[in-house]
């Protein structure tokens, strides 16, 4: 799978803007690229926690994965992180602080690591 490079830079600036709050967004994908976020109204951050308002995700096959960002810097998810992984879609980003190109990971559903090409 790959990622837009734009979508990439997107994510990274929004992550930014909301620290030292976690920012969450869902991920659009067509032809194995993704190229979208989706922000969900009702979504709420905070210092520890994104926390989506599922009743707001529109019933949408394109949407394929979870961003989200870790305002500590660390790059591995949670327990938290992998329940909400096994439900919400196949691929999942984690930024963190200091949100640059490399201070990023993607994981599978089970939270395996995996490999994002930028494009």
């Amino acid at each position: 799978m790959k990622i837009k490079n734009e979508v990439l830079r997107l994510i990274l600036e929004a992550a930014k803007d909301s620290h030292p709050y976690e920012f969450g967004a869902f991920l659009r994908e067509k032809y194995g690229v993704i190229y979208e976020i989706v922000l969900l109204p009702g979504t709420l951050s905070g210092r520890r926690s994104a926390v989506f308002n599922l009743m707001m995700k529109p019933i949408d096959f394109s949407i394929v994965g979870t961003v989200h960002s870790h305002p500590s810097g660390a790059l591995w998810p949670s327990d938290e992180d992998l329940s909400m992984f096994s439900r919400t879609g196949k691929i999942h980003i984690i930024v963190g602080y200091p949100y640059t190109y490399a201070s990023w990971k993607a994981y599978d559903r089970d939270g395996k690591e995996v490999r994002l090409e930028v494009v």
